[in-house]
């Protein structure tokens, strides 16, 4: 039996010196990206602020706003080149788990209409729509709404 190496992940907080590259991934994957500033303003914010790394390389990022037993996840991407392999669910999934270890009850987050791969990851991990915000995001033909999701962790 020959053994296959199995490329190391890690996800840790975000740091300063990520900056550059998420907004990188930022840019190559939104038409209407986060600037690093906001960014960094998260970061200073004390937001939970967390990056994905394949192989010590930045690949993905999550943010959250956290409070009143309640977590948003404020922005979240995986590199366009390492989509559709289960990173982004990895991502979320720690995403939550960092929710709940700071005491939230549940957890919101918006998505795109026009972004249904997203929509089913999220609906995959027990979100449930709640609402929209009409005209919310930017987008190229005026304004895009936003599909308001939320999910209720369970008690034990």
């Amino acid at each position: 039996m020959v053994a296959v190496a199995r490329p190391s992940l890690e996800m840790r907080a975000m740091r300063r010196e990520d900056l550059s590259r998420v907004s990188e991934l930022e840019s190559a994957s939104y038409d209407f990206p986060w600037s690093m500033g906001i960014f960094g303003d998260c970061l200073k914010a004390g937001h939970p602020s967390w990056v994905l790394c394949l192989e010590g390389r930045v690949i993905g990022y999550g943010i959250l706003s956290v409070g009143a037993a309640e977590a948003h996840v404020l922005n979240v991407c995986i590199a366009p080149d390492q989509r559709e392999q289960g990173f982004g669910r990895h991502l979320m999934k720690r995403l939550l788990d960092i929710a709940r270890w700071n005491g939230a009850e549940r957890v919101f987050l918006e998505v795109r209409p026009s972004n249904p791969n997203a929509q089913a990851l999220y609906l995959s991990l027990g979100f449930h729509e709640i609402g929209r915000r009409p005209r919310y995001y930017p987008a190229h033909e005026g304004r895009e709404d936003a599909i308001v999701m939320a999910l209720e962790f369970r008690l034990p």
